[in-house]
């Protein structure tokens, strides 16, 4: 009986990536500076990812992550049923306009990436700030009594903006902007470690939002021309796989803005297009395309969703945040 429950205590034993085969200090130091702190992060990473922040060989990063999967048993398949339980858990946030809460199925969702792109001036900023305010909304209104994550790449973060829309909820400015956890990126490099460093704040605290404002500037600032686009673009998929790892594993929605460009070559129809191509279209679990209308109207399009019909939905921004008209 003694053994057994010594056995039991054995089984409930936290495993640290220093654990695993092949980590030794100076690589499990490097692993955790850049975001792999367990051992689930290292089961899921890729070999390419850990061999340039470890800098060790391809081979050796593929013999520990196999490593990684053995101690952790990541590679085990479960059942539908089990998947239809963990969406059950999923919270919604309200954009503040019903048109556009129900053209996305009853607000921003947690587990996943949405992925909101338009002109300069369509909303996309103001959107993001008013989701920052309104996920701290009691769940009966539509938030999910949560803080929020914003990484701003561009300057557009005003906390003057946050303040009016919390008058207007009816909460307090100064607790509602302690509430946001606010961090500047400078460029690509140090926006991807801002998301990695933000899953401490997600181990600690009630966090539910993760902003990305915007999610593309930084990267297409330092990738001109056709002749780094792959670099590019690579660079960009290992960034959407960490936020896609946050979303599902801390039920978490990644809000993230996006840049369009002008396509020459589209004679008919909206010659926009958002930045980032099919590495981005294919990874955004939604994707939003806003864009101006009359008297101050601004027009949300889905563009995709894996359960959602297109559809379109419109809504105004004022000095009180997004309502309808």
């Amino acid at each position: 009986m003694v053994k057994k429950k010594n056995e039991n205590v054995e089984e409930k034993k936290i495993i640290e990536i220093e654990d695993v085969p092949g980590i030794g200090p100076k690589t499990a130091e490097k692993l955790k500076e850049a975001g792999y702190t367990t051992v689930e992060s290292i089961a899921v990473a890729a070999p390419q990812d850990l061999a340039e922040i470890a800098e060790i060989s391809e081979g050796t990063c593929s013999k520990i992550i196999a490593e990684a999967r053995r101690m952790v048993r990541i590679d085990n398949f479960i059942s539908a049923d089990q998947i239809m339980e963990k969406r059950k858990r999923i919270g919604h946030i309200t954009s503040g306009s019903k048109n556009l809460d129900e053209l996305i199925g009853g607000g921003f969702e947690t587990q996943a990436v949405i992925e909101v792109f338009g002109e300069f001036g369509s909303g996309k900023s103001q959107l993001a700030h008013q989701l920052a305010v309104t996920v701290q909304l009691p769940k009966e209104k539509g938030g999910l009594e949560a803080e929020s994550i914003f990484i701003d790449s561009e300057n557009t973060f005003r906390p003057e903006r946050i303040v009016q829309i919390a008058e207007h909820y009816g909460l307090d400015p100064q607790e509602t902007l302690a509430k946001i956890h606010y961090a500047r990126a400078y460029n690509s490099d140090h926006q991807m470690l801002l998301a990695e460093k933000a899953e401490d704040l997600l181990k600690e605290g009630n966090v539910k939002l993760m902003i990305l404002d915007s999610l593309t500037a930084t990267f297409r600032s330092e990738y001109v021309g056709r002749g780094v686009l792959a670099e590019r673009q690579q660079k960009l998929g290992r960034h959407l796989r960490k936020l896609h790892q946050l979303a599902d594993v801390y039920d978490i929605c990644i809000f993230v803005t996006n840049q369009v460009s002008s396509a020459p070559d589209v004679f008919f129809g909206d010659p926009t297009r958002p930045i980032g191509g099919h590495i981005l279209g294919h990874s955004a679990t939604m994707r939003l395309y806003l864009r101006k209308s009359k008297q101050g109207r601004r027009i949300a399009r889905l563009v995709d969703s894996p359960s959602l019909p297109e559809g379109e939905a419109i809504f105004l921004v004022t000095e009180k945040g997004i309502s309808d008209p």
